[in-house]
């Protein structure tokens, strides 16, 4: 298949390009400076694409958006991790609802979209909640890919949680905290936390890239979510080190700001539709998770 990749240089899309070329795909990247062999130029805040390379793709995935990481009490990071998405997402499912036959898009999303359900089990058929921040950005950005859907192109909606891994947030942070002896749960620790490793992530998204029935909405999380605790008692576990220093919820919402929802809401995700799909999960547990995410993956 011919598979064209937007967000190709980051963290999960450099990953997946490799992936995907490794099964016989030819890639297309989309970037934002002088083009080299294998890529093509695009302004997704210009409105500007190359249309007939996105509308004779297979398949799309955009992975593109400025980076989650920075200053929550910052409004100009907030403006831009939202117009960033919805840009990018707006301008390929246009181009995409445009063609004769459309390709598919699987576009990115996250976990946040749900918002806070205390312990209730979610699945893709579950409803959005509440106006944390991450959760209206998500709304937004899956919206953005509606004109694709409307036109009839095969949509795949990538609800992705934290990816575990060494090399990257927020795991990178969280195994230095813990080796220094600073490790602890979050608030009461009660709330759940989705995870999926990183080979589980670049696993299922090419399984979806390559299975022509997949659309809607896609948890790509552990079958199993954990308690913020259990993520918290198994990482200590694994670096060997206590973790006996609770960060109170009155703190964290001083220091996280806009973004506090996102720590100490509760999100019990099932991963439904993958495993109805037959997708059979590396690491389907915290434990596996955080054991491969420690191992790290190569830069």
């Amino acid at each position: 298949m011919h598979v064209v990749v937007a967000g190709p240089s980051g963290f999960l899309g450099r990953r997946l390009v490799t992936e995907l070329v490794g099964r016989g795909h030819d890639v297309t990247r989309l970037v934002r400076r002088d083009p080299a062999p294998g890529e093509s130029r695009w302004d997704p805040q210009g409105g500007t694409v190359d249309a007939e390379l996105v509308q004779s793709a297979d398949v799309v995935v955009n992975l593109a958006g400025s980076p989650l990481i920075g200053n929550p009490h910052s409004k100009k990071w907030a403006h831009d991790v939202l117009t960033s998405r919805r840009a990018t997402t707006r301008l390929l499912a246009t181009t995409i609802a445009a063609a004769a036959t459309p390709p598919a898009l699987l576009n990115a999303s996250g976990v946040s979209w749900y918002g806070d359900h205390g312990s209730v089990e979610l699945t893709e058929a579950s409803d959005t909640r509440g106006h944390a921040l991450l959760t209206r950005v998500c709304r937004e950005w899956e919206a953005a890919a509606h004109p694709a859907a409307q036109a009839g192109a095969r949509v795949v909606l990538l609800r992705t949680a934290p990816v575990q891994d060494r090399s990257n947030p927020p795991l990178r942070q969280q195994r230095l905290q813990f080796l220094a002896g600073l490790g602890g749960r979050l608030g009461s620790g009660r709330q759940h936390y989705p995870v999926i490793s990183l080979r589980d992530w670049v696993g299922a998204v090419a399984f979806l890239v390559e299975h022509p029935t997949a659309a809607g909405p896609v948890n790509l999380c552990t079958p199993v979510t954990p308690t913020n605790a259990e993520f918290t008692r198994t990482l200590a576990r694994l670096v060997r080190r206590p973790a006996v220093l609770p960060v109170p919820s009155a703190a964290i919402r001083v220091a996280a700001g806009p973004m506090a929802a996102e720590v100490l809401g509760s999100l019990n995700l099932r991963a439904a539709a993958l495993l109805d799909l037959g997708y059979g999960f590396a690491d389907p547990d915290v434990a596996a998770v955080l054991a491969t995410g420690l191992r790290g993956s190569a830069s």
